[in-house]
């Protein structure tokens, strides 16, 4: 019974060592385990640490090398999406200062044939949009593509670098710039006499081509007005008027310059000249609507599919506006340009120093008037000191409250789009515009239209 007893005794000690040792190895197992685990994690935070650290510093010496670079990448959208023309013109006008803004309403004229000191000043400091050519500055295709090309260089050196436009008057007839070098370009009353609406067409497709070739991009041509005399008219019926007109603009199109229908609402009756003084019309609201007016109101329909600017007059139209010439009638510009006719795109005035206006306003005023009343462009074609004082009676109107930035920007945001989808500071080449100007080619087809 002992020896069973000792036997048994012996049996559950020999389990119970069994059960300790087998615990020992398990729980050595699994610490060997878990430590094997930690060193790998430790390994791979570490490898994680170097790289990120390599990383930074590979970013920093690029950053170091190429700031440029770095910044180019902080401008551009994310891979794969294109901005549209309206997220770039929205961006450029948060980089704006109201003083560029205000510039980039400007199209202005200077007095030499060299890029001189005011122009200069008026890109340099006023930010100005656009520059307008005349006689004064033009003595053959060479040297005005010399300019041109001069003039873009000196725009895209401003902080916010942005094509210029430079425009002239090239209607034709007796409005024809450096017309000794150019084709002879027939008036708009002898092509509404004899000229076919193919024959118009090819006449401002080959005008448009000699133009481009010089570097300027904006013809302010055709004139809509309706005249039986005026030989800046395709005479006194609206309906040819409109057929020939909208030729005019598609033949410019076609080489890549903009046109502008002038001058609205239609000058054909006036009998004092706006440059010289106070002009006044006063035909009634329904003559006005149903005649002057018929060659814009149909081209208003061809916005989408042609590319033209509307020139507003400085003639008075007491059936519309009693007290202020169109291009300073809100009523005129807002009411009826945009409102009753429906057009969306830039509005420019003519010239800010014609007697119809300067003679009876301040230039302090006129700047600020024309922006109320709804005008995006604005043509100061010949003194330094009136465009000077015409920029900064526009900064005073905002900073006086009389002109709200919302106003500046509606307008800017026309120019803007304008230039990013029409315009660009790329050089031309002076020696084919000395070719292509007044080739014999180009004459021979003028001659051959005029005979």
């Amino acid at each position: 019974m002992d020896r069973r007893k000792k036997q048994k005794k012996s049996a559950w000690i020999l389990l119970l060592v069994a059960v300790v040792l087998l615990g020992g190895l398990a729980f050595q197992f699994y610490h060997q385990k878990q430590v094997t685990k930690l060193a790998e994690q430790q390994k791979q935070q570490s490898a994680e640490k170097n790289k990120s650290a390599a990383n930074k510093e590979e970013n920093g010496k690029k950053q170091k090398s190429s700031p440029a670079t770095a910044a180019k990448k902080d401008k551009e959208p994310a891979a794969g999406k294109k901005q549209s023309t309206a997220e770039k013109v929205d961006k450029l006008l948060k980089q704006m200062t109201l003083q560029e803004k205000v510039g980039q309403m400007f199209m202005v004229g200077f007095q030499s044939t060299e890029e001189d000191q005011t122009i200069q000043t008026m890109i340099r400091k006023q930010k100005v949009g656009g520059v307008i050519l005349f006689d004064r500055n033009m003595q053959s295709p060479e040297q005005v593509a010399e300019l041109t090309n001069r003039l873009k260089q000196e725009a895209a050196k401003n902080d916010v670098s942005l094509p210029l436009m430079i425009g002239l008057d090239q209607e034709g007839g007796p409005v024809l710039r450096m017309r000794d070098r150019v084709s002879p370009i027939p008036s708009q009353q002898r092509l509404g006499r004899t000229a076919s609406p193919e024959q118009v067409y090819k006449v401002a497709r080959l005008n448009g081509t000699e133009l481009a070739a010089m570097g300027i991009q904006v013809d302010f041509a055709p004139v809509l007005d309706l005249s039986a005399n005026d030989e800046r008219s395709f005479g006194r019926d609206p309906g040819k008027t409109t057929t020939l007109g909208l030729e005019a603009v598609k033949g410019l199109n076609a080489a890549h310059v903009t046109a502008s229908l002038k001058h609205f609402p239609g000058n054909g009756r006036v009998v004092v000249d706006p440059h010289l003084d106070e002009s006044i019309v006063k035909a009634d609201k329904a003559t006005l609507e149903n005649v002057d007016m018929v060659p814009f109101k149909r081209m208003m329909e061809k916005q989408a599919e042609q590319q033209f600017f509307v020139m507003v007059t400085h003639v008075k139209y007491p059936a519309f506006d009693a007290k202020m010439p169109a291009s300073i009638s809100r009523t005129i510009i807002q009411d009826v340009l945009r409102g009753q006719l429906g057009y969306q795109g830039i509005v420019v005035t003519d010239d800010l120093d014609m007697g119809a206006v300067s003679k009876y306003y301040s230039y302090d005023q006129l700047g600020y008037m024309a922006v109320n009343a709804g005008a995006d462009l604005l043509l100061a074609c010949h003194e330094y000191d009136h465009q000077l004082k015409l920029y900064q009676g526009i900064l005073q109107a905002v900073q006086d409250g009389k002109l709200s930035e919302e106003r500046i920007n509606e307008s800017v945001k026309r120019i803007l789009t304008y230039k990013l989808e029409h315009v660009s500071n790329d050089p031309v080449s002076p020696a084919k515009a000395s070719q292509i100007v007044r080739s014999p080619e180009h004459v021979e087809l003028m001659e051959s239209i005029t005979k």
